[in-house]
């Protein structure tokens, strides 16, 4: 069983480190990744150190995995960082995993935030015992904070800042999917049209109250991981509440992801967790959402027998916005008679 370390809570006048270990995106749209600079300052008091890699060519940090793990390894060693948060995510920084240096994190546990193709990342270190946060990037998330209400600035002051011993999450009033044309600065800091959160999360099957350590990432990036050294082992999976989350990038469609649920089955995951949460997909339509759902049910319980599994789906995490920080490595808490879920400790110190 391991035992998690958890990071210190930020203040105000901390300093967090600011790298790109995916794609370059910075460099493509600056006025975007400034903004995301600016709200993190004016909204949260933090003071920003840039790694080599936050602003370098997106062709250039393509071509050095290595610089941009050096990055991670610099700013996990540097006293003056309190947490870490990427630029954006990518496709490609499994690439990366190799070069990082595993005794930092133990030496050093800091906060770490980043979602998409951060869940490599992510989900490697909380595998050597950190606790890390799936939640906004710089770019997507961060940039966009003046067209959000003030609830996704309170969430983030609870998770990372204020915490609380216990915490309740609630679906946001509103939500987005997507961001207008970067390449115009008149765009920087605007997303799509806001959509009322009528629909609320699927609660698609359980009746029970289940406890376990929260465990996911990006569904589509997993795939990227599996059969590598860096795929958690079976005995890895016991007791946790696994999340999900899913983008049209990556081109998966529901029959995609039924292929990926399948693949964890035959692994023997779904016999070994608790619970599991599923993200809103993006750019997926309500035909395509209930699908989704039917998928997931027909998959875990229909032919994994798993039908006493806590399901819950379109919930407020992954590649839509405002989203949620889901502490990895932290024990949560879904009910499905009160439709609840949430954290049972604080994820920082």
């Amino acid at each position: 069983m391991i035992k998690y370390l958890k990071p210190p809570r930020l203040k105000k006048g901390d300093t967090i480190a600011i790298l790109s270990p995916s794609w370059g995106g910075p460099s493509k749209f600056p006025h975007v990744y400034d903004r995301g600079l600016m709200n993190l300052q004016e909204y949260f008091g933090l003071r920003i150190k840039e790694y080599p890699t936050a602003r370098m060519d997106a062709r250039e940090i393509f071509k050095n995995p290595k610089a941009r793990a050096e990055d991670i390894n610099m700013a996990l060693a540097d006293n003056e960082i309190s947490a870490v948060i990427t630029s954006i995510g990518g496709d490609d920084s499994i690439r990366i995993l190799k070069y990082l240096d595993a005794k930092l994190v133990a030496k050093h546990p800091k906060i770490i935030l980043g979602y998409s193709d951060t869940t490599t990342i992510l989900s490697y270190f909380n595998q050597l015992g950190l606790v890390t946060f799936n939640g906004p990037s710089i770019m997507a998330g961060f940039s966009q904070m003046d067209k959000f209400s003030d609830e996704f600035k309170v969430h983030i002051e609870q998770m990372l800042f204020n915490p609380t011993p216990t915490y309740v999450y609630k679906p946001y009033q509103q939500w987005s999917e997507g961001y207008p044309v970067w390449g115009k600065p008149e765009n920087v800091g605007m997303i799509n049209n806001p959509h009322k959160n009528d629909d609320g999360w699927h609660w698609l099957q359980g009746v029970s109250k289940v406890q376990g350590k929260l465990f996911g990432g990006c569904i589509d990036v997993f795939e990227f991981m599996k059969s590598t050294a860096y795929w958690p082992g079976q005995k890895f999976w016991d007791k946790k509440i696994l999340f999900f989350e899913t983008s049209s990038e990556y081109g998966a469609a529901p029959a995609q992801i039924k292929a990926y649920l399948r693949n964890y089955g035959i692994q023997g995951v779904f016999d070994h967790i608790e619970g599991l949460l599923m993200g809103r997909a993006r750019d997926y339509t309500d035909e395509q959402k209930s699908e989704l759902d039917k998928i997931l049910v027909d998959v875990v319980s229909g032919e994994f027998g798993r039908n006493d599994l806590p399901i819950v789906s379109n919930m407020d995490f992954g590649h839509t916005d405002p989203q949620f920080i889901l502490p990895l490595g932290i024990r949560a808490e879904v009910d499905c008679n009160k439709k609840t879920f949430g954290l049972l400790e604080t994820p920082v110190v």
